[in-house]
């Protein structure tokens, strides 16, 4: 245990374990079927699937749980149920970039030549531009981590990304879940 406190990688760790837990879970059939099965979890389900849906090795199952979900019930009612689960895992993520990861990191960045990049990101004339891109980026169907490790490099405080983060994952997950439905309809 006290390797573990003195280990200096902690959080790229947990990401690396993430990664292959998630490659674990597309090729094992029973945890697909479990996951896909989500679906038929009604407001629960909505739940699990806006919280896989954020995260980029777990969006298809979230996104195929939501629109299940969408032939079922309202489009308007999964998006809050499921913005609140895509809040709670963009915060984690948020949490995640937050407490280390970009400092354990900035080291094999700074040897790609990224650190060029950051010293950009960090200019006061497109520093103000971060959330706003971050925001974007959330919003749309781009995975939500590039748009989070931007809005974490900005000063938002913990409560103002939940509230955004709820915010855009509901508007997100609603133009997916009508547009499925329209062109469906069609």
């Amino acid at each position: 245990m006290s390797y573990w406190k003195r280990w200096k990688y902690k959080n790229f760790t947990f990401f690396i374990a993430s990664v292959v837990f998630s490659f674990i879970i597309f090729r094992t059939e029973i945890l697909r079927a479990f996951f896909l099965d989500l679906g038929n979890w009604g407001y629960l389900g909505a739940f699990i699937g806006g919280f896989l849906f954020v995260l980029s090795f777990t969006a298809t199952i979230g996104a195929i749980i939501l629109l299940i979900l969408a032939e079922k019930l309202s489009p308007l009612e999964i998006s809050i149920i499921a913005g609140l689960g895509g809040a709670i895992g963009d915060f984690t993520i948020f949490r995640f970039i937050k407490d280390g990861l970009l400092e354990e990191i900035k080291p094999l960045l700074n040897r790609l030549g990224i650190n060029r990049v950051a010293k950009l990101l960090n200019n006061k004339y497109l520093r103000w531009t971060l959330p706003i891109i971050g925001a974007i980026i959330i919003v749309s169907p781009f995975p939500d981590e590039i748009g989070i490790a931007l809005m974490g490099l900005s000063k938002v405080k913990k409560y103002q990304f939940v509230i955004i983060a709820f915010i855009l994952d509901t508007i997100g997950i609603f133009l997916l879940t009508s547009t499925f439905l329209l062109f469906k309809k069609a």
